[in-house]
């Protein structure tokens, strides 16, 4: 038994997505984040870094998304999540899911976590401004160079499926509309009709 502990509205769906798909057996335990209930005691036992998802295993906590999608997708492999007998292939899904998490993710957290990188009120504001033209140009960057379709690795779905769908979900409210990106469109469509997407999406907006 897994243990998925997510915030509605963050980038762990992405791995409660993947536990789906994998036919996991985990059990989903949501954290208030509007209430700060991230950096209470008893999930800063599990989680010291306050942040979401971890995932607790029979070997001990999993923390940062690009590696829980690659822990289960290797720990269920009959469901070929990523291509493991093919180093370039398997690296090439790794740099995608490393641009949406140290890029694309950065730009949307500049929108409400500048205490991360700056002190002065004035800097919080200039990056706020800045996020819907990042995130457009992050999602340009996508939609004309790295999203192959009809997945992004192409014809084979993976676990960076999943990612781009919920860093998707973001772009409305950072002043992105995806209308703009006929290929990001037609892919989150396309997540859409998909099983697990949608079991994942009904337990979290429950």
């Amino acid at each position: 038994m897994l243990d998925l502990y997510y915030g509605v509205g963050t980038c762990a769906l992405a791995v409660h997505i993947v536990l789906e798909e994998a036919g996991a057996d985990y059990k989903a335990h949501r954290l208030d984040m509007k209430a700060n209930q991230q950096n209470s005691p008893d999930y800063l036992a599990i989680n010291p870094k306050g942040r979401v998802p971890a995932l607790v295993t029979d070997r001990g906590v999993l923390t940062e998304t690009p590696a829980l999608l690659v822990f289960v997708a290797q720990s269920f492999p009959k469901a070929n999540l990523v291509p493991l007998n093919d180093p370039f292939a398997f690296a090439e899904v790794q740099s995608f899911n490393s641009y949406l998490c140290s890029t694309v993710h950065i730009f949307h957290s500049h929108k409400m976590r500048g205490a991360r990188w700056a002190s002065d009120e004035a800097s919080f504001e200039d990056m706020k401004r800045k996020v819907p033209e990042n995130m457009r140009a992050g999602i340009a960057m996508i939609e004309s160079k790295m999203l192959r379709g009809p997945w992004v690795m192409g014809e084979t779905y993976t676990i960076c499926d999943p990612y781009l769908f919920t860093i998707g979900n973001w772009a409305k409210a950072d002043g992105v509309d995806l209308a703009e990106f006929p290929k990001m469109t037609a892919h989150r469509e396309r997540m859409k009709q998909r099983p697990a997407v949608q079991k994942a999406l009904d337990q979290e907006t429950a």
